[in-house]
């Protein structure tokens, strides 16, 4: 697997957390690449403040329940912190890199699934198009892609454009499944249209998931 701009590792340690607690018969190895090195070294510690949020907007365990915080952590010692389990840990390679890198490929070589959310939104279009079509060489043949925080009309063309196709299980639920962009739509320019099965090409526009 390869997480992509996995920033404070939020998404990397809640997705390993959620396959592995589910299949132990896997070996998971997984990629996290950022393109910032303080980042990157903050995820790569998994070391986390109760109290303040470190480089991004809101804490780790914003949305985490009681059940999954005790899965996930254990106590810091300074009663302060919290710090991912070991066995969460196991199998990550750390890559200081950018996605749009033509070279990223050669890198990590070929993934089973690549996850890309979140930051190609910050991305002018034309840039966020080409990053995309860079990060869909990283997918192997009958791999999945995960990309969200994008724009549909992008991540739509370039869907089409290169035959993605669209995982259909709970599109809807995972569409409408982030109040935090959902809510925002349209005055913020990361906020999520509604989902809207009368738009052309719905399929494609509303999946976050897709088979290459």
């Amino acid at each position: 697997m390869a997480f992509l701009g996995c920033s404070n590792g939020a998404e990397l340690y809640s997705v390993l957390w959620t396959i592995r607690s589910e299949r132990l018969d896997l070996t998971v190895v997984s990629h996290a690449v950022d393109v910032s090195k303080e980042v990157l070294a903050l995820a790569q510690k998994g070391v986390y403040s109760l109290t303040a949020p470190e480089m991004v907007g809101e804490p780790i365990f914003a949305r985490l329940n009681g059940e999954e915080m005790r899965a996930m952590f254990d106590a810091g010692s300074n009663g302060h912190e919290v710090k991912i389990r070991p066995w969460l840990r196991e199998g990550i390679a750390w890559h200081l890199g950018d996605a749009a890198s033509p070279e990223l490929v050669d890198v990590l070589g070929p993934q089973d699934l690549v996850l890309a959310n979140n930051f190609l939104c910050h991305m002018d279009p034309p840039d966020a198009d080409r990053c995309l079509r860079n990060i869909a060489r990283l997918v192997a043949p009958g791999g999945h892609l995960f990309v969200s925080g994008i724009d549909l009309d992008i991540r739509t063309k370039v869907a089409l454009d290169l035959g993605w196709k669209p995982a259909r299980d709970l599109m809807e639920d995972i569409h409408d499944g982030d109040p935090s962009v959902r809510n925002d739509w349209p005055c913020q320019y990361w906020g999520l249209e509604p989902f809207d099965k009368g738009h052309r090409d719905w399929e494609v526009r509303y999946a976050s998931a897709f088979q290459l």
